[in-house]
């Protein structure tokens, strides 16, 4: 099992994050996870962090599957796994319309197939094989990798439904899930199937202070849960009677009263929260439950962040 940590680190310059990748390894954590939303892209992190901290295991979670041509894509994880030999993987998903079409003005079409096509073309061209290829969504004409890497990544696939999880288990190496509670993850282990790497993003805000705890994540999970993508999964998951007040309130503009329509159960359940001895036996039940490898997401609001990753860090 791995123990990892989503970076960067919020506040912190990227050009100061050595030492904060020195002491990850020091303390025990295993991975280090980037996102790529609205902040710094998925590689340059994970790139500062294979010349610093050596010992640490990098993956993306995630890059958009549309947001780079497959060409492009291929080089960068390719130089990123020539950049960690055997100690990078690769994780893609489709993002959501936000981030691809309203953010980067690409059209948001046949998510599934897009993620499928490009994770087919990945496996092929990462081994250094010429690619000439016509698939459903793009097509590829010639290409080859002129520095294949000596180590092949293995390719995670991000799910939210079936479909999806169904294609990282069939065709990834793995499954990437976000934005789910521990007893929601049995039922998204079963679609992936055994024998699979299942990489969670877990929200952790380590403070006591429950009133602020919940007033922040109130925020965020009405910023992502009202997301199509995201409230289709939760409906999959059966929370949909305790978000259609949310969901409700925020088609009608009124976002106080979307926030205040969150119950508290759904904050617990989605941002785990408390001492850091409590956080830490709540990301255990996602482990108990299918994660192979948890990747804390500290919520860095009124906490000393750096005291927080450390009191996170696992103990044995």
């Amino acid at each position: 099992m791995g123990y990892g940590m989503t970076v960067p680190f919020d506040g912190v310059p990227l050009s100061e994050h050595r030492e904060w990748y020195e002491e990850l390894a020091q303390l025990g954590y295993t991975d280090a996870w980037s996102s790529e939303a609205d902040g710094t892209d998925g590689f340059t992190p994970l790139a500062l962090a294979a010349a610093w901290a050596p010992g640490l295991r990098l993956g993306t979670a995630i890059i958009p599957t549309f947001t780079r041509g497959p060409a492009l894509l291929a080089q960068t994880a390719a130089a990123l796994a020539e950049a960690a030999p055997g100690r990078f993987a690769l994780g893609v998903g489709t993002s959501s319309d936000v981030i691809v079409e309203r953010w980067n003005d690409i059209p948001f079409e046949e998510p599934y197939r897009r993620t499928r096509d490009m994770v087919r073309f990945l496996r092929l061209a990462l081994t250094g094989e010429k690619v000439d290829a016509a698939y459903d969504t793009f097509s590829v004409k010639g290409f080859r990798l002129g520095r294949a890497p000596a180590v092949v990544p293995p390719i995670l696939v991000a799910g939210l439904r079936p479909g999806m999880l169904r294609l990282a288990g069939r065709e990834g190496d793995g499954a990437i899930i976000n934005w789910l509670g521990a007893e929601d993850v049995a039922k998204v282990v079963a679609e992936v199937g055994s024998g699979k790497e299942i990489v969670a993003r877990i929200f952790v805000f380590p403070s006591e202070d429950t009133v602020t705890v919940r007033a922040v994540a109130r925020r965020m999970i009405a910023a992502y849960l009202n997301v199509p993508v995201y409230a289709a999964f939760h409906e999959w998951l059966g929370r949909g009677p305790l978000l259609e007040g949310m969901w409700a309130a925020w088609k009608s503009g009124d976002r106080k009263a979307a926030l205040a329509a969150i119950p508290d159960e759904v904050v617990d359940a989605l941002v785990l929260h408390g001492s850091a001895s409590e956080v830490r036996a709540k990301v255990q039940r996602y482990v108990d439950n299918g994660v192979t490898t948890p990747a804390l997401a500290v919520v860095n609001f009124g906490i000393d962040l750096r005291q927080a990753v450390r009191d996170l860090a696992p103990v044995g």
